[in-house]
């Protein structure tokens, strides 16, 4: 039951940095660089840009930090938060060894990352319409915080996107320029 989804991606208004890819439905190819979003709230996200990301405690794919090459996925987190509070961060994400957890019950579903259990990933991918997530989106888990790069240089930096009373602030942000797009969020 795989159908099309409609994507809306931030990059089509400027050009990728070097070594990034855009992506569509298909597993992310180990090793390779991608541009990928992260849903929080408007404090969280300050805290991000100050100290970089933490791995979660636990989630669907156990630890690590959740991400989506979907804005659409991205801009629905944190559920239960107003929309009023979301911000969506872009990121550019080495993905590593990727392992693909395409249907409830998947073995490997939380110890992907663990040797114990064989063969250790770096990023776990649930692809889209798999049964996974109920919104039937893409969801990527990345086990090592420091392979998500916040990009710091003008040409394509951090784009914010909070859904609700303000409408998408598009464009490229340098990090030292971040703070002040929150703030036209604000209100």
């Amino acid at each position: 039951m795989y159908h099309e989804q409609s994507y809306s991606w931030q990059e089509d208004d400027f050009q990728l940095p070097y070594g990034v890819e855009k992506m569509g439905h298909k597993q992310p190819n180990c090793g390779r660089t991608y541009v990928m979003y992260h849903g929080t709230t408007r404090t969280i996200a300050k805290a991000i840009l100050s100290e970089g990301f933490r791995q979660s405690a636990d989630g669907m794919l156990g630890p690590g930090v959740y991400l989506s090459r979907d804005l659409n996925k991205a801009s629905r987190y944190p559920i239960n938060t107003p929309h009023s509070e979301r911000v969506v961060i872009r990121v550019k994400v080495n993905v590593g060894n990727v392992i693909a957890i395409n249907h409830q019950g998947h073995p490997r579903r939380k110890n992907w990352h663990d040797h114990w259990y064989g063969e250790v990933f770096d990023t776990a991918w649930c692809p889209p319409d798999c049964g996974m997530t109920p919104s039937g989106m893409e969801e990527d888990c990345v086990w090592d915080p420091t392979r998500i790069e916040i990009d710091k240089s003008a040409a394509a930096a951090i784009v914010l996107y909070r859904q609700g009373a303000c409408p998408l602030v598009k464009g490229n942000y340098t990090v030292s320029e971040a703070p002040a797009v929150m703030r036209l969020m604000d209100g």
